[in-house]
């Protein structure tokens, strides 16, 4: 009894309480959509700003995701200035993003999962060549599988499936209905639904 009384009064003391709760940002939301935004040109490339695979300008992009989530990594060297690998770092951090913000707020964050679906859907659409769309394509896919945390999504049943159904079409609607990618993608994430 005493023991337990003593840890209480030091994790007050220390600020070291893992029970505290946590506070929604109120920057979460606005950066969320700025980030799709941005990214969505950033992608796509060409448009006179940065594009992804410059080695560069996705800086900017990951400096807003780790104000967020400040364990987010630059790609390592061997993706240094591959689309690819960038495009799969800053998907995972955007999509984190909104996860984290299903715990929060379960209707915005199954609008902003279904607008950055979409944002990603387009980027791939709107890439010039097909060397670039192939590495938009593939980056999306390995932010959405490899980058997601999946234990951020909430535990909220409505919202969950609001949130996993708008992940599964991605695949499903950059390599079409019936790909192996997207019966990848739509098994990895119907698996998340426990």
């Amino acid at each position: 009894m005493f023991r337990n009384f003593a840890n209480q009064l030091t994790q007050g003391v220390s600020g070291t309480n893992a029970d505290a709760k946590k506070v929604l940002s109120p920057a979460l939301r606005p950066d969320i959509y700025s980030l799709i935004d941005s990214t969505k040109t950033w992608a796509v490339g060409g448009t006179g700003g940065g594009q992804a695979g410059d080695g560069v300008s996705y800086g900017a992009l990951l400096a807003v995701v780790q104000k967020h989530f400040p364990e987010t990594k630059k790609p390592g060297f061997e993706s240094f200035g591959q689309a690819e690998g960038e495009v799969a770092v800053i998907v995972g951090g955007i999509t984190n993003m909104i996860l984290e913000l299903s715990n929060w707020e379960g209707m915005a964050s199954g609008m902003a999962m279904r607008t950055w679906v979409d944002a990603l859907v387009q980027a791939h659409t709107r890439a010039a060549g097909q060397t670039r769309k192939d590495a938009v394509a593939r980056g999306i896919t390995r932010g959405l599988n490899q980058f997601t945390d999946a234990t951020l999504l909430t535990k909220d049943l409505t919202t969950r499936i609001q949130i996993i159904s708008c992940l599964k079409t991605v695949s499903a609607r950059i390599y079409g209905a019936g790909t192996d990618e997207a019966r990848q993608s739509e098994a990895m994430w119907s698996s998340k639904f426990i």
